[in-house]
Parts: structure tokens; C-alpha cells; sequence
């Protein structure tokens, strides 16, 4: 009797196994598909933002190449094929590339736009802002102060990677607009300020001394020359960041 209701119990046990089979089997199997599916979707993507990723380093790299044999049309196409690749990092770097060759071809309006495409195309601050800060010193001298003041408070905020450039920025616009009032207490704190850079901290307390001796006008070109060249010579690459001040903000 005993093996009698154990096999009733297995053919039970069976029957139970064969009932949750047919309702949860399919559930599964479409799990198991969808995960397989998920993953290969995964390594498709990686995959194909490595080889666009590669694509762009070349280009960039051909265009790094034309400019060193300063044959800047060349260099200005292989950046644009950089852009066109899609890839973030490369497409802010390539832009920033153009934009410099639009400068020096003095084409000041073209290079505006571009920095400000290339603002727009990273996420990393230290090259955003280096974007937008190129960007307000390029209108400067054409742009309402009001336009320059938006462009750099921004990044002028506590924290940014080109905080210090922008509001030494600040003084000098306002200066230039004739608010010097205005601008001596930027330059006063940017004198005394502890995260500031020594060659901006001494700039600003030269131009305190200009503005405190009424001279500060005649200044402005010879100090705005000399903030934009640690930004202007900063050799941008996907590995090297920018010249700048001290890196309290990362990347």
C-alpha cells in the first residue's frame, strides 16, 4: 500500500509541475529572450560608440596634424568630419578647433557661433566654459554689456573651473563700458580672493591701483590681452585639459 500512494503522490506532484509549467513557461522563456535581447542591445551600442569614438580621434588627430602643417582648410574639414562623427567629447574639442581657426582668419562672428556650439556640445564644465568664456571676450568690444554680464555670470559662479577669468572678465567689460565704480570691487576681491590664480590676483590688483589713480581706462586693452592668453594657448585634447585656475570643479 505504502508504494501505492507514493506513486499517486508523484503522479501528483507531477500533474502540479506540468500545471505551473504551462503557466509560467511562456513568462519565462519571454524573460530569458528579452534579457538576451537587452544585452546584445547593450554590447551593439558599446560597440558602436567605441568605433564612432575612434572615427572622430582620427579625424581630429588629421586636423591636429594640418594645423601643426598650418594648412588651416585642411584642418578646418577634418575638424567638421570630427563634428559630423557625432561623438560628444571629440565634437566639443573639434569645434573649439574651428572656432580658433575662424579667429585667426578674423572671423569673429563665425567663431562665436562656434564656441558657443561647443558650449553647447560638452557636459564637461572645463571645456564648456572655456567655450563661452572665448566667446564673451571675442564680443567684448561690440556686444551691449548687458549680453557680455549674462555670458559670464554663469561661469563666474563659485566653483566653476574659469570662475576667476570670467569675473576678472566682469571688471574689465564694465570698465570698458565706463562703469568703473562698478568694477573695483570685482578686481578688489579677486585681489585678496584665496582660490584665485597669482597671475589674475596680480592683474586685479594692478587694475585696483588704475582705477584708484584714474588710469584705468587706458588700461583695459593691455589687461584683457593679457587674461586671454592663458585661455587662447590652452592645447585642447580628449587627454589634456585646459590651462586654468585651480581645479576645485571637476570635469
Amino acid at each position: 500500500m505504502v508504494d501505492v500512494f507514493e506513486e499517486v503522490e508523484e503522479e501528483l506532484r507531477s500533474e502540479r509541475y506540468r500545471r505551473l509549467f504551462r503557466t509560467w513557461g511562456p513568462w519565462v522563456a519571454a524573460a530569458l529572450v528579452l534579457a538576451l535581447v537587452a544585452a546584445l542591445a547593450w554590447w551593439g551600442w558599446q560597440s558602436w560608440q567605441t568605433s564612432r569614438a575612434e572615427t572622430a580621434a582620427a579625424h581630429y588627430d588629421r586636423g591636429m596634424q594640418a594645423l601643426s602643417e598650418e594648412n588651416a582648410d585642411a584642418a578646418d574639414a577634418a575638424f567638421v568630419d570630427a563634428v559630423d562623427t557625432g561623438s560628444a567629447g571629440y565634437k566639443a574639442l573639434a569645434l573649439h578647433q574651428r572656432a580658433g581657426i575662424a579667429v585667426a582668419q578674423d572671423r569673429i562672428d563665425d567663431a562665436v557661433a562656434l564656441f558657443d556650439e561647443a558650449a553647447s556640445a560638452s557636459r564637461q564644465p572645463m571645456i564648456a566654459d572655456l567655450a563661452r568664456l572665448k566667446a564673451a571676450f571675442l564680443l567684448m568690444d561690440t556686444a551691449p554689456l548687458e549680453d557680455i554680464e549674462a555670458r559670464l555670470a554663469p561661469i563666474a559662479q563659485d566653483g566653476r573651473p574659469f570662475s576667476p577669468y570670467a569675473r576678472e572678465a566682469q571688471g574689465l567689460a564694465r570698465i570698458q563700458h565706463g562703469q568703473t565704480a562698478e568694477a573695483r570691487p570685482v578686481f578688489a576681491l579677486l585681489a585678496l580672493g584665496q582660490d584665485v590664480p597669482d597671475v589674475v590676483r596680480q592683474r586685479a590688483q594692478l587694475v585696483q591701483d588704475a582705477i584708484d589713480s584714474g588710469v584705468a581706462a587706458s588700461m583695459v586693452e593691455i589687461i584683457r590681452a593679457q587674461a586671454d592668453a592663458p585661455q587662447a594657448d590652452a592645447a585642447l585634447s580628449p587627454t589634456q585639459t585646459p590651462a586654468g585656475p585651480a581645479p576645485s570643479a571637476q570635469p
